[in-house]
C-alpha cells in the first residue's frame, strides 16, 4: 500500500534476460533512476523471485501484472512459461498476462487457452513490436474467446522507439472494429496513445465504456501536458502501471500521480479500483487505511 491505498501495476516485464534483444537492456537501464532493478535478478540474468517479491513490497505494490512478449523482431521473445516461478512464489501478488503473435502461434486461440490455463488473467498485444495489425479479420475469435473468458485485452497504443518497431500500428483508430464488436470485452490502450495518438485515446476512452487507458511510460507530472482539457474527463478510466523496469519506481510515480490534484475517489480508482474491475481474475481486494492516509498527507 501506498498512502494508505492499495496499488495496482498493470503493467510490469520481468522476463528473462538471456531471451532479450540488447536494445531493452539499454532502455532498461536507462529509465530506471531510483531503484536498482537489477538487484531482483540472479547472475545468470534470470529473475529471482523472493527478491523481486521483496522489491515490489519495498515499492507499496500489492499487485502487478506481470507482461509475456513474443516480438523477436523488436525486444526477443519472453515466454509466458518463464512468468510461472514467479506467479507461483506468490500469486496474491503476481498474476501473468498473456501475449500471443499471429506470425509466430497457431491456431490463435489455442495458444491464449493454453496460458489462460497456466493462470493468465488477460491478453496483451503488441501489434507495434510483433508487426501486425491489431484490427486484422484473424484475431476476431481471439477477441471472442477473450469475452467467453471474461479477461480483457491490453494493446499497445502509441510510438515504440526499440529498433524493428512497426509504429503505424500504435494507431488506437486501427482497434476500434474490435472495440465496438465485442462490447463486453475490456480494451486498454498502454502507453494511452504514446507520441501521436493522445487525442485519439482520450476520445475513445470517453465515447466507449469498454475502453481504459493504462499509465505506463507516461511521467504523471506530464499528463496534463498529454492530455489537455480532456484530462479531468478522462481519469476516472485510467489504470496505473508502470512500464517497469523502465521506470524512475512504482512509488515515485504514485506519488507524483497523488500532486495532480485528483479526488480521493479518482486517486483510488486509478492506482487500484479499476484494475479491480478489469482484471476480475486477478482477485484484487481493494484495502484503505485512513490512518496511514493521514500519516503521508501530514508529512
Amino acid at each position: 500500500m501506498i498512502g494508505g491505498r492499495t496499488v495496482v501495476d498493470v503493467h510490469v516485464h520481468a522476463p528473462r534476460l538471456s531471451t532479450l534483444r540488447p536494445a531493452w537492456l539499454d532502455w532498461a537501464d536507462t529509465f530506471s533512476r531510483d531503484h536498482d532493478w537489477r538487484s531482483a535478478y540472479r547472475e545468470n540474468g534470470d529473475p529471482e523471485p523472493a527478491a523481486l517479491d521483496a522489491l515490489f513490497a519495498e515499492q507499496g505494490v500489492d499487485h502487478v501484472m506481470l507482461f509475456s512478449e513474443y516480438s523477436p523482431r523488436a525486444t526477443g521473445i519472453q515466454p509466458f512459461d518463464d512468468l510461472l516461478p514467479l506467479v507461483q512464489h506468490n500469486p496474491q501478488r503476481f498474476h501473468p498476462v498473456a501475449n500471443i503473435n499471429p506470425h509466430l502461434h497457431f491456431p490463435l486461440v489455442g495458444e491464449l487457452q493454453r496460458q489462460v490455463d497456466l493462470g493468465a488473467v488477460a491478453l496483451k498485444l503488441h501489434p507495434v513490436h510483433a508487426g501486425f495489425d491489431p484490427g486484422d479479420r484473424e484475431l476476431f475469435p481471439v477477441y471472442a474467446k477473450c469475452a467467453e473468458l471474461g479477461i480483457p485485452v491490453i494493446y499497445h497504443s502509441g510510438t515504440s522507439s526499440f529498433p524493428g518497431s512497426r509504429n503505424k500500428y500504435g494507431n488506437p483508430e486501427l482497434y476500434l472494429d474490435a472495440i465496438d464488436c465485442f462490447p463486453e470485452v475490456n480494451f486498454v490502450f498502454a502507453h494511452g496513445g504514446r507520441g501521436w495518438w493522445y487525442e485519439a485515446a482520450a476520445f475513445l476512452v470517453q465515447a466507449k465504456p469498454n475502453v481504459w487507458i493504462d499509465l505506463a511510460g507516461l511521467p504523471p507530472k506530464k499528463l496534463p501536458d498529454y492530455y489537455g482539457a480532456s484530462l479531468p474527463r478522462i481519469a476516472s478510466k485510467m489504470l496505473f502501471g508502470t512500464d517497469w523496469p523502465g521506470v524512475p519506481g512504482p512509488r515515485t510515480n504514485v506519488d507524483a500521480l497523488g500532486r495532480l490534484g485528483f479526488d480521493e475517489a479518482t486517486l483510488a480508482a486509478v492506482v487500484a479500483g479499476n484494475a479491480s474491475r478489469v482484471f476480475p481474475r486477478a482477485g484484487i481486494t481493494l484495502e484503505t487505511s485512513t490512518s496511514t492516509r493521514k500519516e503521508t498527507t501530514d508529512e
